[in-house]
């Protein structure tokens, strides 16, 4: 059992140096969420997770995906994306059209305005994480931190149940 043997009472367990580390991934994590979603909505009137998709269909590109692949990307179940596309819709950001290898399906792509917006939003994005993601970083760390953060993300991913 080795070091997690060693917990004993609450204070080993809130100083445990792995609780405290993942602690405060997630609380940086969480906090810039919030920042550059902010920013987001401030600046382009989309939500953090719209954004996100927004990315996912412009890495797909034409003819789109299907509302099942945007939920897998998203961990979301398919009623969280279906709302969440509707939503997108509504603002004319994504457009629903025929699979052309599914009579029932229907595929989601970005429309001109949504693609205009994934642009003019990646730029505010981008801006905004060499500033508060990269600069606050030593320079000579912030490639093998970003490498890191993929291998995590890859990890995290594979782990995960697929979605039916």
């Amino acid at each position: 059992m080795g070091e997690q043997a060693g917990i004993k009472t609450a204070k080993e367990a809130a100083d445990h140096g792995l609780i405290l580390a993942f602690g405060r991934l997630q609380g940086a994590a969480n906090r810039l969420e919030y920042i550059l979603g902010r920013a987001l909505e401030e600046e382009c009137g989309i939500s953090h997770l719209m954004f996100e998709v927004l990315l996912i269909l412009g890495r797909a590109g034409a003819p789109g995906l299907p509302m099942r692949a945007i939920a897998q990307e998203q961990v979301l179940t398919t009623g969280g994306a279906t709302r969440l596309v509707d939503r997108m819709e509504g603002a004319g950001l994504v457009a629903r059209a025929e699979s052309p290898d599914d009579r029932r399906g229907k595929l989601v792509r970005l429309t001109e305005l949504g693609e205009s917006t994934t642009v003019r939003a990646s730029r505010v994005h981008v801006e905004n994480i060499e500033r508060y993601f990269v600069q606050p970083l030593p320079p000579k760390d912030r490639a093998r931190f970003a490498e890191d953060l993929r291998i995590l993300s890859h990890t995290a991913r594979d782990v995960l149940p697929r979605l039916p």
